[in-house]
């Protein structure tokens, strides 16, 4: 159905949550759908069923959604939400409980549509979804996986063929909470509905790209995880080249799930295949220490790198990509570097005060998100000097409508069928094809202090440019 205001109104639903009593469940998914139910954007009808290996009740369900949910959670939307919140026990090998559960649902809602969600450790995946399949719950059911897809080409493969006999490809959604941000989604209006900057989206204008996420988190309770991941794993081909496949994706035909999963499949297909001796990898001071971590691992927290896409538009464009933990700083940054226009008037004229580099347009897709343009201008006075100037525009206070955060959005569009935010199995394995050099034969890893942007080594990769970031 659709709204006056255009929105459209899923189809009846049943939610499952696997993994409902865990840290994903309550930072992000059950405020999501509370927050989606308070904007109007739920199923007329639905509920919501809670699983856990680790046992639990409908009251423990509840308690824990209230907790998540905060100040917000009373009233008559807290009322009704809280009325459809249901909970089984499940074990793959062993679905009869679950299988009861949706059957009453069924009744309930007249035979509703099924999305589960799989916030559980990847290698609990493939049995799970067997379950689903070997238990006749995949009718009428889409289902939601969480990263990482896999760790290599192999696993990837194997993966995608247990998940294919269970659900076809077009009911399968791999959730990348990156693509699901207002920021990243900006990125299509600015190049695809602005006049000004398509004509320069290309080798001829364009010097290089940063895709930059630092975070100041060190791997925390996650060190178990994180061992048998790594910061390549778990961001790069999980959220940093998905990303990538937005900046660098030719026109679309239209806004739609087939159309940007083409695009995005055409630059994934055009990579280069990872050169080792074109990243750098760190591991922060301390890490060795962290509860479940081997004293000898070689596990990186810190990985820098280059890539190229080996297309008309890009060809001769490195895209250097950069994430880790315990940085000095948080930020999620997109970073389009333009090529030098001849200055030669300028320095003639003694105009220059410092080499500030190229210009730069940022995209910021963190909360709330943002633009910043840096570009040189006149400073006042009476010679001509020159000075970096910025224009910013920010989603904070620019729009008088509040928009959806990732997991909301991510949420509601797998409800309606809407896979464009999504990745594919096409793509996923690709981007594991083109690391398999890398995760053969991963190069050294270098010491870095907490706090800090990273080993010293990274600028030997980017030279002779420069790591850039708006507030350093």
């Amino acid at each position: 159905m659709t709204r006056a205001d255009g929105a459209t109104t899923p189809d009846d639903h049943v939610i499952v949550l696997f993994g409902a009593l865990g840290d994903l469940s309550r930072r992000k998914l059950l405020p999501g759908l509370f927050h989606l139910d308070r904007a109007g954007l739920m199923p007329a009808n639905y509920k919501i069923i809670g699983t856990s290996r680790k046992g639990g009740s409908e009251a423990d369900f509840r308690d824990i959604a209230k907790t998540a949910i905060g100040a917000a959670a009373k009233g008559e939307v807290w009322d009704r939400f809280s009325s459809r919140l249901g909970f089984s026990a499940f074990n793959a090998d062993d679905p009869g409980p679950l299988v009861q559960a949706l059957a009453e649902a069924d009744k309930e809602l007249d035979e509703p549509r099924r999305l589960f969600y799989l916030s559980v450790p990847p290698g609990a995946f493939g049995a799970t979804v067997k379950s689903l399949g070997d238990a006749g719950l995949d009718a009428r059911a889409r289902v939601v996986l969480e990263k990482p897809f896999g760790v290599d080409l192999d696993s990837a493969v194997e993966l995608n063929a247990l998940v294919h006999s269970v659900f076809p490809e077009e009911r399968v959604f791999r959730i990348d909470h990156f693509l699901g941000r207002e920021a990243v989604q900006n990125l299509l209006a600015l190049r695809f509905a602005n006049g000004m900057f398509e004509p320069i989206w290309n080798r001829d204008h364009i010097d290089h790209v940063q895709i930059d996420v630092p975070e100041t988190l060190s791997v925390e309770d996650r060190a178990a995880f994180y061992e048998g991941t790594g910061a390549y794993r778990d961001m790069v081909v999980t959220h940093l080249f998905h990303v990538l496949g937005f900046v660098a994706m030719e026109p679309p035909t239209a806004l739609d799930g087939r159309s940007i999963i083409e695009e995005s499949g055409k630059v994934f297909r055009s990579m280069r295949p990872i050169d080792p001796k074109c990243v750098i990898r760190g591991q922060y001071a301390g890490y060795r220490d962290e509860d479940g971590v081997d004293p000898d691992s070689q596990t990186e927290t810190f990985i820098a790198m280059r890539t190229e896409i080996d297309n008309w538009r890009w060809a001769g464009v490195p895209f250097f990509l950069r994430t880790g933990k315990s940085l000095g700083e948080s930020k999620r940054l997109i970073t389009i570097a333009f090529r030098e226009p001849p200055r030669k008037m300028f320095r003639d004229a003694k105009a220059f005060v410092e080499d500030y580099g190229p210009d730069h347009i940022s995209f910021d897709f963190g909360d709330p998100g943002g633009i910043t343009t840096s570009f040189l201008a006149k400073v006042p006075g009476p010679r001509m000097r020159l000075g970096q100037a910025q224009m910013k525009f920010s989603y904070e206070g620019s729009f008088n409508t509040e928009g959806l955060e990732a997991y909301e959005r991510l949420l509601y569009d797998a409800m309606l069928g809407d896979r464009t935010l999504f990745t594919d199995s096409d793509g996923i394995e690709r981007l594991w094809a083109a690391s398999a050099d890398l995760l053969k034969d991963p190069p050294p890893l270098h010491r870095y202090a907490q706090g800090s942007y990273g080993p010293q080594k990274m600028h030997e990769l980017i030279a002779p440019r420069r790591w850039w970031l708006p507030s350093t």
